[in-house]
C-alpha cells in the first residue's frame, strides 16, 4: 500500500563529503518490509526523488542519500524543520524468512543503507549475519560503526587499500554464509554472481522514472518476463535474473 505524506525533517547532517543522513517524522504504516523506498518530491523539480529506506520506526523514517545532482544537492541543504512531501511503502523489500542461518549481507556504497534495517530484521529472526561494506576509500567509508552496534561481523574492502580489505567486496565473501543479500551498483552484482554459492536476492539500484510503475524505464530481464525495478522490484532472486 503506497502513502503519500507530508514529513517533518527531524536532522539532516553530512555522513561524509557527499553523503548525508535525514531523519523524517511522519506516518511509517506503509513501511512493512526492509528494502523498500521512498519517492520525494522536490520544489522546481518535475520528477520524484526516490531513495530506500536505511531505517524506521512507527514515527520516523531515516534516509542515506548521495548528492550526485541537483535535486540531492537541494535535499543536502534543507534543515530541521522543514517539510518534504513523500511517497511511501514503495517496492517489494527484502524477504528476511528465508531458510539460512548465517547470512551474508554486501553493500556498495549508497547501496549500504536499506541493508541496516535488513540487518536488524534478520537479528530478530535468529539469525548471524556478516556484513560486508564496499567502498573506492577510506574517506568514503560511512555506517560501519552502526552495523558495529548491532552486534555483528562488520568487513571493509576499499579498492585502494586505505582501509580494510584491499579489494572489491568478493575479495572478502569467502565461504562462511548460507544465503546473501545484497544492493550496490550493477558490476558488484555481476561479480557477486560469478562467485556466490548460495542462493540470494539483489537489490538493484536501477534509475526510475515516474516510480511507481508506469513508464517501464526500470525494467530488468527475469525467466518471468521483464520485471519493473520499481514496483516489482527492487528485490529480485538470484534464480530468476536474467544476466
Amino acid at each position: 500500500m503506497v502513502k503519500q505524506g507530508i514529513y517533518k525533517i527531524l536532522y539532516n547532517y553530512a555522513l561524509t563529503d557527499t553523503v548525508y543522513s535525514m531523519v523524517l517524522e511522519g506516518d511509517t504504516s506503509a513501511l512493512i518490509a526492509p528494502g523498500q523506498f521512498v519517492n520525494i518530491k522536490l520544489e522546481g523539480k518535475f520528477l520524484r526523488r526516490p531513495i530506500s529506506v536505511c531505517d524506521y520506526n512507527d514515527k520516523t523514517i531515516t534516509i542515506i542519500y548521495k548528492v550526485v545532482g541537483e535535486g540531492t544537492e537541494q535535499m543536502s541543504k534543507m534543515k530541521a524543520g522543514d517539510t518534504l512531501d513523500l511517497l511511501t511503502g514503495l517496492g517489494n523489500g527484502f524477504n528476511p524468512e528465508v531458510p539460512c542461518e548465517k547470512p551474508l549481507l554486501i553493500g556498495g556504497g549508497v547501496g549500504i543503507p536499506p541493508l541496516y534495517n535488513l540487518c536488524k530484521e534478520l537479528l530478530k529472526l535468529g539469525k548471524k549475519p556478516t556484513v560486508i561494506l564496499g567502498f573506492n576509500t577510506k574517506s568514503e567509508i560511512f555506517y560501519d560503526k552502526a552495523f558495529e552496534m548491532l552486534g555483528v561481523k562488520v568487513i571493509i574492502t576499499t579498492v585502494d587499500g586505505s582501509a580494510g580489505v584491499k579489494g572489491v567486496v568478493t575479495d572478502a565473501m569467502g565461504e562462511d554464509y548460507d544465503y546473501f543479500f545484497t544492493c550496490g551498483p550493477m558490476p558488484m552484482f555481476k561479480a557477486i554472481e560469478k562467485v556466490a554459492k548460495t542462493s540470494g536476492q539483489f537489490s538493484f539500484e536501477e534509475r526510475m522514472g515516474c516510480g511507481f510503475g508506469a513508464c517501464m524505464g526500470c525494467s530488468c530481464k527475469t525467466k518471468y518476463g521483464n520485471k519493473r525495478i520499481c514496483k516489482d522490484g527492487p528485490v529480485l532472486y538470484r534464480e530468476e535474473i536474467i544476466w
